[in-house]
């Protein structure tokens, strides 16, 4: 195999990596939005059933307890998936390799 066939097949199999982290990202977007529906449906019915108004049954923090952690969750995947990562970005991986190595030129040229 020619380094150039290699070069295309390790391409393709990065695309096809990040093809199937899409994927399972909306797939996990919409069982969210599926399960978390029938779960604020079921909430909020069975608060009304107790005698509540529907604008009192929504705005109970217990019907979007699970959404909001579940959501939480989510945004990890998402961050994951779409390479958004705001502490340790290719810029700060940057900024922390030259500050290592000016530290060690520094340190090499206190033991001369």
């Amino acid at each position: 195999m020619e380094l150039n066939e290699f070069d295309q097949a390790d391409k393709l199999a990065r695309a096809q990596k990040k093809v199937k982290e899409l994927k399972g990202f909306y797939i996990h977007l919409s069982i969210y939005v599926l399960v978390n529906l029938f779960i604020m449906t079921i909430t909020i019915m069975g608060i009304m059933s107790g005698g509540a108004s529907f604008s009192e049954a929504l705005f109970n923090i217990g019907t979007f307890s699970t959404p909001f952690f579940w959501g939480i969750g989510l945004a990890f995947h998402a961050a994951k998936v779409f390479g958004f990562n705001p502490f340790f970005s290719k810029d700060w991986e940057q900024r922390q390799i030259s500050k290592y190595i000016e530290q060690d030129k520094k340190d090499a040229e206190k033991y001369r």
